[in-house]
């Protein structure tokens, strides 16, 4: 069971998510990293538990609320098991096309083309040339898609993060470092 409650705690109205559950055993308080407020109590207590369980915790509440606001900027792309599935094929058409694209250009050599549905990275490369990328590339502007790619190619050379490696991504991008922060700045979300 959830309802949506309110509280006031330090003079700041906190909206929270209260569950009540045949499974837990203790209340629990959890924060998001957007913001959202939950409190988790056995079925047999009453709300009044969570409410005091909150003034208690409020000091730390309050820190968790601070802490997740140096993500506000961050842009989250949550999707399901089903959205791999549905979106897998297109994301594979788009990589191997510039992976196709780039190759030929800058002379890349690489093996497999892979597409997966990873929690966080964005792309990798193996020792042999075969280069994994993220089916939620899909949702991103095509100039960080082309970062993406070009950054995983560029490791079919350079196997690391040396300065040869940053130079050769920014052979092919020379604004690299801005599709880099911009990427930093997108989160994978957690899926499952």
């Amino acid at each position: 069971m959830k309802i949506k409650k309110s509280i006031v705690l330090q003079n700041k109205n906190i909206d929270y998510t209260l569950r009540k559950s045949n499974r837990t055993k203790r209340v629990s308080l959890s924060v998001s990293h957007d913001g959202s407020v939950a409190v988790t109590i056995p079925y047999s207590l009453t709300e009044n538990v969570a409410e005091r369980f909150l003034q208690e915790k409020a000091n730390w509440l309050f820190s968790r609320l601070e802490f997740f606001k140096q993500f506000e900027e961050r842009i989250i792309i949550k999707k399901t098991i089903k959205d791999y599935a549905e979106n897998k094929e297109k994301a594979l058409s788009l990589v191997k096309s510039k992976v196709v694209y780039f190759s030929k250009l800058y002379e890349f050599e690489y093996n497999r083309i892979s597409v997966r549905n990873q929690k966080t990275r964005w792309g990798s490369c193996s020792k042999k040339r075969n280069i994994n990328f993220n089916y939620k590339i899909l949702f991103l502007t095509e100039r960080l898609a082309d970062y993406i790619i070009v950054h995983e190619l560029c490791h079919t050379k350079e196997l690391n993060h040396s300065k040869n490696f940053w130079n050769l991504v920014k052979e092919i991008l020379p604004d690299y470092k801005k599709l880099r922060k911009e990427i930093k700045q997108i989160s994978l979300g957690l899926n499952r």
